[in-house]
């Protein structure tokens, strides 16, 4: 395009959500705001601070619902085969499973926040422009999932808000525990 030239590009707008797609979202975005809201004013030592006896802190929980999230919309679009085989891990697989519930040394509060924020617009982007909601994939082999159980994309949105929304609520317990400042009330 030369200097002469009067026409202006425009960003392709995405097209509005509505109906089913336009509810999950926004019961996910709820969801997704209390479990950040818990984090809000806290140092990055004090979202790796465990405030009782479990592994869990606040920073930890913000990756790990960010890590699940993640394979859940990578399970919608790939299938089982992006997950792991849970019946078949070793220790050493289960401690890096685990490493997802701590803030780690060089990790920040910051960082695992701007990871989430973007892996929540891919999750939102997705349901937005998925063809079929009812495509569905047999779940992973894990001990905790029926054999030969399938899943269809509107059931892994469910269990993505459930899941975050159960997480929210630890994260409540967790910041009340740490210095008295609740989400709610």
């Amino acid at each position: 395009m030369t200097g002469d030239e009067s026409t202006t590009e425009h960003p392709t707008e995405a097209p509005a959500v509505t109906g089913e797609r336009a509810e999950w979202l926004a019961a996910l975005a709820k969801q997704r705001h209390f479990l950040r809201f818990t984090t809000r004013d806290l140092t990055d030592e004090q979202a790796g601070r465990r405030t009782g006896a479990s592994e869990l802190c606040l920073g930890g929980l913000i990756k790990h619902v960010t890590s699940a999230e993640r394979s859940w919309v990578e399970f919608i679009q790939h299938g089982p085969s992006v997950m792991p085989d849970f019946t078949a891990m070793t220790a050493a697989d289960w401690e890096r499973r685990a490493e997802e519930f701590r803030l780690l040394p060089g990790e920040t509060l910051a960082g695992v926040l701007a990871a989430y924020e973007e892996v929540a617009r891919r999750t939102d982007e997705l349901v937005a422009t998925l063809p079929d909601l009812d495509a569905s994939w047999p779940l992973p082999k894990a001990p905790w999932f029926q054999a030969d159980a399938h899943w269809s994309a509107r059931r892994v949105l469910m269990h993505i808000i459930a899941e975050t929304a159960q997480h929210a609520g630890h994260a409540d317990i967790l910041r009340e525990s740490l210095d008295g400042a609740k989400s709610m009330g």
